[in-house]
């Protein structure tokens, strides 16, 4: 197996030296040629090889039940290494016999390495004649182009033959593989290449033909044989099936659900005809030659998923546990808990995009572009962030971001959204790493760094959003200045500092801000302009999670910038300590190396090596970053074609738990335990009635529910006979999760719109059910939420504030919020009074509207909404409104949670058309929840339990 054709192998040369020189599905259709006609294999244009087949490290015979089994533990499958005719010589000059060369020139541009790799061991192989050998596990690839990345590499694996399974990685492969890519610039193959004593090359003289030296040896026990095992390259880059359905979806849509939504008149898309996202096989940035610079300054995860996520080695498996439940381990790494969160999604969010097509569709639509921009820079922040860096670099102005950017790929070369295919790699990575691990929240710091080009228009973004604010609250609405691009920032002293140095040139710092719960305030805090039309009538709040804390028991009493006024609550513990938890459910903290890399003491020893040792960490933080939607959750598991992602992690494969099913079981862990409790107290039967009081203890630092402000919980409060049938409920729904009287008819308020979407039910009105401290009827639910309304519609100079009467329509745009209708969320433990609750808004930087707005609204006299951490309300039953013939056997309470209430899906589908509303209807339509926590499309976060009710004496 040499050159097939010669000819052939020298008119692909010069192509095959220069991978950026073409896009990449083009590159790797030439280089298959290359690699496939065995072009290398050329001794006679120079190519050198090895000695012989090699192990990279030990294999072990173990006895097993009267059955020799073994195991290779080598750093990758067994290789015979390949060197172009430049590679070579810089080997011969820079790490010859006579010793390695301190700080040695970069190897030469056109350099190729080729390391064919074959099933173990290498002494089947050891023998023969190398060009008779075929690369059983194909070959990584090493190809010199200094000038399209910082580290100077192509990286790649390839597999020889029809049957390898390799392929272009462009055009994407269908829908139901988003695979990691076979090849590219920044690929994972550095997390053990950086460990090279330099040129992220460990080659040395010693293993080539004719050279001085000898190859380093390990124990091979190799007296057995044994079915070939599948290297790490192979399992990386070739799982079997990387986007397996976690959860079977419907085949037809749920009738029951659409009917509940009541929304008719759109057609339902089908799995063949369904906007889907880009697959995650195109999601790939890196540094560039001349980086890092603000070009720079935003990064795919891709960039860290060699070295953080878990078992990147193949041999070492840090940040891992074994799984309680099952076999294999979970996967704790920083990259594997953050992909699969609604932050890792956040690019992705189906619902998101739905609802920015009815923020510029129906809601805003003059303002469309401005309105793109704003939403993008949260959920697309590194896309938005790095196009506003580069635009403004390019032409001298902030353009504006756009949704349509969000879908551009690198594929087809001449496609019309090509250009703009790495803001789009980035925007839907989410709220990616760099998106964190750079931001500057200390003022002084950022007010240095406000004309750094890396932080092109987010003074533009500031004066938009936060117009009158200083401090850190100009930095709300995800409005933060970032460092420079060439650190990162992290919680522990002394990183190890040498292999994202090497590979990204890029220092890891140390930063205690990182720790801090401004990092999660900063977008958790959501100021944004009222509009009507090109009008900006006022600014309201849409989401104020981060105060709700910083007014608690919860609050630390520090900043970035300082301590606050009135110091630390009673129970401080910042937001990182519950979303991202560093201790184990004894309390002591968590323990684990950081990183994956090829270090010293634990890899099989090899040549030309600057392995360092990681440090085992205490306080290592799972990045779960999670809160209670698990229907997000659900919708990635099933449709993880439609999503565009991976399901199964691509370093862990097999070994692990597939990390989309470990977030939803920390959502159910954090619903059930740490959330809030039900308590069912005071049940008296009097002649007239059933009297019982029900209290719901707030568990969380924050309102409950928080965020978005279309999130709810409701109670439902039902009266059980002695088979523990209902009599009588308080809070019973629908298929659709719809609150609906005893008849099953919708409460007023649950659904907007007609059946047609032609109009309001109920228009110019906002029906709802109010806060109750007392219910005597099925038809009155007690329901946590917040309701807002639009300005008024015939109002010259309508008043918009959190105080102001509500005069409009209820609504679910973010950008229409002139008011509160109702705020009867539960408060955190120990809630400021106002007075309390203006000094440190006023320390933070904002005026007192952030005070007052974080209050409670329609009320009334209620006790529990003054210091907060609990509501009390009693429910009085007449025993006339219980069947005939029956009694009350017992009651019980239980708490649920809607992430998307049908008033929200509904009006989702109401107010826009198009490809991302169609998805999200497809994907609502199509989601099966029978059986999971979730089912009937409400989420149980906790129960009283049956508690008895005593005879009637």
């Amino acid at each position: 197996m040499v050159p097939a054709d010669p000819l052939v192998c020298q008119q692909l040369e010069a192509t095959i030296r220069k991978p950026s020189a073409l896009s990449l599905g083009d590159y790797e259709n030439k280089l298959n040629q290359y690699l496939g006609s065995y072009c290398y294999r050329n001794e006679a244009a120079g190519w050198v090889h090895d000695k012989y087949v090699r192990q990279a490290g030990p294999r072990i015979a173990t006895l097993v039940n009267g059955a020799w089994q073994g195991v290779d533990h080598g750093t990758h499958a067994p290789v015979m290494i390949w060197y172009s005719p430049e590679m070579m010589d810089w080997l011969r000059k820079n790490r010859s016999a006579n010793g390695e060369v301190d700080h040695p020139p970069p190897v030469s541009d056109g350099a190729i390495m080729v390391k064919e790799m074959f099933s173990e061991p290498a002494s089947d192989c050891r023998t023969v004649d190398p060009r008779k050998l075929f690369p059983t596990s194909g070959a990584a690839i090493m190809i010199r182009d200094a000038g399209a990345s910082h580290d100077g590499w192509f990286w790649g694996w390839y597999g020889f033959g029809s049957q390898s399974g390799w392929t272009p990685d462009w055009p994407a492969l269908p829908a139901d593989s988003n695979s990691m890519p076979n090849m590219g610039f920044g690929q994972y193959c550095m997390n053990c290449h950086a460990s090279a004593a330099d040129n992220l090359t460990f080659a040395s003289p010693k293993n080539i033909e004719g050279e001085p030296g000898k190859p380093l040896n390990y124990l091979a026990q190799d007296f057995f044989k044994g079915p070939p095992a599948t290297t790490l390259h192979q399992a990386v880059v070739l799982p079997v099936n990387a986007s397996p359905r976690l959860g079977e979806p419907l085949y037809s849509p749920d009738a029951d659900v659409i009917a509940a939504l009541r929304a008719y008149v759109r057609e339902m898309p089908t799995y063949e005809t369904v906007s889907r996202m880009p697959s995650e096989t195109y999601d790939n940035t890196w540094v560039g030659a001349k980086g890092p610079d603000a070009s720079d300054t935003f990064l795919t995860s891709s960039q860290c998923l060699g070295c953080h996520d878990a078992g990147s080695t193949g041999l070492q498996f840090d940040m891992t546990k074994p799984n309680p439940h099952g076999d294999g381990l979970i996967n704790l790494s920083p990259l594997a808990t953050w992909r699969t969160s609604p932050m890792g999604l956040g690019g992705r969010d189906p619902i998101f995009f739905a609802q920015l097509a009815s923020e510029t569709q129906s809601f805003h639509p003059k303002m469309s572009g401005v309105v793109q921009d704003v939403c993008l820079g949260c959920h697309g922040i590194a896309g938005e962030r790095q196009f506003h860096i580069d635009e403004k670099a390019r032409t001298g102005k902030c353009e504006l971001f756009s949704r349509d950017m969000v879908d551009a790929t690198p594929w087809p070369a001449d496609n019309p959204s090509a250009a703009h295919a790495n803001y789009g790699m980035l925007a839907r990575d989410g709220i990616t790493c760099t998106s964190c691990h750079r931001m500057a929240l200390n003022t002084k710091a950022s007010e240095a760094l406000a004309d750094a080009p890396q932080n092109a228009c987010v003074n533009e973004r500031q004066a938009l959003l936060n117009p009158h604010a200083s401090g850190f609250a100009k930095t709300f609405t995800g409005s933060f200045m970032v460092g420079s691009p060439d650190t990162l920032i992290g919680p522990f002293e002394k990183p190890e500092v040498g292999p994202m140095q090497t590979t990204l040139g890029i220092k890891p710092v140390h930063d205690a801000t990182i720790m801090s719960s401004e990092v999660c305030g900063t977008c958790h805090t959501v100021h944004l302009p009222v509009l009507q039309g090109t009008n900006t009538l006022a600014h309201i709040y849409e989401q104020t999670t981060y105060p709700e804390w910083a007014f608690s028991a919860y609050r630390t009493g520090s900043t970035p910038d300082g301590p606050l006024p009135l110091g630390a609550g009673a129970t401080p513990q910042s937001c990182q300590g519950c979303h991202m938890p560093s201790r184990e459910p004894d309390g002591s903290p968590t323990m684990s190396k950081i990183a994956s890399i090829q270090e010293n003491l634990n890899f099989p020893q090899t040549e030309s090596s600057n392995a360092p040792d990681l440090s085992v960490r205490e306080g290592f933080a799972r990045h779960t970053l999670i809160g209670l939607n698990v229907f997000l959750i659900k919708m990635a598991q099933q449709f993880p074609d439609v999503f565009g992602i991976r399901t199964r992690d691509p370093m862990m494969g097999k070994k692990a738990l597939d990390p989309l099913v470990l977030t939803e079981q920390a959502m159910l862990d954090q619903a059930s335990q740490t959330t809030a409790t039900v308590a069912v107290s005071d049940i008296a039967m009097t002649a007239d009635a059933l009297d019982a009081k029900v209290t719901v203890k707030n568990l969380a630092g924050h309102k409950f529910p928080s965020g978005v402000g279309f999130r709810r919980a409701f109670l439902t409060f039902s009266v059980l006979d002695q088979n523990g049938q209902p009599l009588w409920v308080s809070g019973r729904t629908n298929a659709a999760g719809v609150i609906t009287d005893a008849d099953g008819k919708p409460l007023d308020g649950e659904l907007w719109w007609k059946d047609d979407c032609s109009g309001r039910i109920l228009p110019g009105e906002r029906p709802h059910q109010p806060h109750y401290q007392k219910i005597t009827r099925q038809d009155q639910v007690q329901i946590y939420q917040e309701l807002v309304s639009t300005p008024p519609a015939n109002s010259p100079n309508p008043i918009c504030n959190a105080e102001a009467k509500p005069e409009g329509e209820l609504t679910t745009s973010f950008l229409s919020i002139c008011t509160e209708v109702k705020d009867n969320r539960i408060l955190p433990a120990g809630f400021l009074p106002l007075e309390g609750r203006r000094e440190i808004a006023k320390a933070l930087g904002a005026d007192e509207d952030l005070a007052i707005d974080v209050g409670t609204t329609a009320v009334e006299d209620d006790p529990d909404y003054v210091a907060g951490g609990s509501d009390t309300l009693s429910y009085s039953i007449p025993l006339a409104d219980l069947p005939k013939g029956t009694h009350a056997a017992s009651v019980e309470a239980d708490l649920y949670y809607q992430a998307t209430p049908p008033s929200y899906l509904q009006d989702r589908f109401c107010t826009a058309k198009g490809p991302d509303t169609d998805r999200l209807y497809f994907l609502t339509g199509h989601l099966n929840l029978a059986g999971t926590q979730a089912e009937g499309w409400k989420l149980k976060v906790v129960g009283s339990g049956n508690v008895a009710v005593a005879a009637q004496p």
